[in-house]
């Protein structure tokens, strides 16, 4: 469902583009950015720091026939990575993945040469790493072949051709599921045992934006 629905949001990008590109509306670009990642864990068992990324790519914006309205779309080579430790031993999880963010634009223009917007939309994103990474003591970390996210943002345009924006990413269910042994006995008074646990890996990025004129 989500390859359909993507594949239907790129078949009316290039429908509007026809029309756009006369109208020079239809602007490309190259995407850059930092990641700092929010790694959510419901477990207390493992703790994490040093959370870092970036992510690259190429990027188009469409503006719509209605004042201050558009639409951009990116296809982004996206790096996250976080350190984990279980109480005995460490982890770095790196996470690699194809982002595919589509947002609508509201822009507020500043005068002729500058604007500021706000923007907010779905985002797909399909792993291209590792998948597992395992401790020696059995613990391990299954990250999703896939996710989907939401981001919401804001960020200004200057000279018609240079856009700074940040933006909080929002990720929609897991990204990851933790298996870890417990040694603690819980509340219904169970053994020592596998505990399974879902972790959510939201991130504030910061982007600067360079399009054609």
């Amino acid at each position: 469902m989500k390859k359909l629905f993507t594949l239907a949001l790129l078949a009316l990008g290039l429908t509007f583009s026809t029309n756009a590109s006369a109208q020079n509306n239809l602007h490309f670009g190259l995407k850059a950015g930092l990641n700092v990642t929010d790694m959510h864990l419901d477990s207390k068992v493992f703790d994490k720091s040093n959370q870092t990324g970036w992510f690259a790519g190429p990027t188009v914006k469409l503006t719509l026939p209605i004042v201050g309205l558009g639409v951009d779309a990116a296809a982004l080579y996206d790096y996250r990575s976080a350190k984990l430790n279980d109480g005995v031993e460490e982890l770095t999880v790196k996470q690699q993945q194809v982002a595919i963010p589509v947002n609508l634009r509201y822009s507020i223009g500043l005068g002729s040469s500058a604007s500021v917007f706000l923007f907010a939309g779905p985002q797909w994103a399909f792993n291209v790493g590792d998948k597992d990474f395992k401790w020696a003591k059995g613990s391990s970390y299954a990250l999703n072949k896939s996710n989907f996210s939401v981001n919401l943002g804001f960020g200004i345009t200057a000279m018609k051709h240079l856009q700074v924006s940040a933006n909080y990413n929002i990720a929609c269910g897991k990204t990851a599921e933790l298996n870890a042994f417990s040694s603690t006995l819980d509340a219904a008074g169970q053994l020592t045992g596998l505990k399974k646990s879902k972790a959510r890996n939201n991130s504030w990025q910061i982007a600067l934006l360079i399009t054609s004129k």
